[in-house]
């Protein structure tokens, strides 16, 4: 990785008197959070850095963040204990990065609620866009679903013994249990709720959950409606709401209604 610090692109941004967004690199190698909160800042990004989890959590704790890149490597608590610990807590976007390319590694990053995943080394330049595309999606997105063709906008939608209060982003059950969702859990719960009893393909929960801007992997959606069984379903390894419809795609079968 080798910001071009004086480049044409980042030579405009940094003309910026007002910044677009605030994010905390955290990574235990001293020079690759130099250059890239040197480099972010160069498009309008004030970014600020972390050598380990217990930095992260003072730095979080200090000042209000827009996103989290994050390493999987790193002294004491790894990436991933981070990971789950930051989406236990809020609904902040995690940006994995690391040098374990492993197709693994990426399936458990997301499976603990990250939004996109890079492998190490990356031009900064796509890690900008990156951050950029997750940002501009999160901060597009309605509150919550809305009927189709009303356009108007649901605050809390009910279906089977669920209640997802489309304002804060949680899942409550009949019996007053409380589920945080991820950001990219959300926007597939949400494509759900939109197209009840309607066969979703995974390119179509793929545009909602993740946007084409990213190059997901295969399995990311399949990772998605996995995490969100895990959540909703009594029985996950046999599905009631969201049914896998063979070589098609899934299904989410349950009344809606608010």
């Amino acid at each position: 990785m080798s910001p071009a610090r004086n480049s044409p692109e980042a030579s405009t941004s940094q003309s910026l008197s007002v910044w677009t967004a605030r994010a905390l690199i955290v990574d235990d190698d001293s020079h690759i959070r130099e250059l890239l909160c040197d480099y972010l800042r160069g498009f309008g990004i004030l970014a600020s850095s972390a050598r380990d989890g217990r930095e992260m959590r003072d730095r979080l704790a200090g000042a209000p963040f827009d996103i989290v890149v994050l390493d999987l490597m790193l002294p004491g608590e790894d990436g991933l204990s981070l990971c789950r610990w930051l989406r236990s807590e809020s609904d902040l976007p995690v940006l994995m990065l690391t040098a374990r390319g492993e197709p693994a590694d990426r399936i458990i990053g997301l499976e603990l609620g990250a939004d996109d995943y890079m492998a190490k080394p990356f031009e900064p330049r796509e890690l900008v866009a990156r951050i950029q595309s997750i940002l501009r999606r999160i901060r597009h997105e309605p509150a919550g679903p809305a009927p189709a063709g009303t356009g108007r906008q649901r605050r809390d939608v009910r279906f089977g013994s669920w209640l997802l209060n489309g304002v804060q982003r949680q899942l409550q059950s009949r019996n007053g249990l409380v589920v945080p969702l991820s950001n990219a859990e959300f926007r597939l719960l949400w494509a759900f709720l939109e197209r009840p009893g309607q066969v979703l393909s995974r390119e179509q929960l793929l545009d909602v959950a993740r946007g084409r801007a990213i190059e997901a992997f295969d399995r990311s959606i399949d990772i998605l409606v996995s995490r969100l069984r895990q959540k909703l379903e009594e029985d996950p390894r046999s599905p009631r709401l969201i049914k896998t419809i063979r070589g098609e795609g899934y299904l989410f079968d349950a009344r809606v209604s608010e």
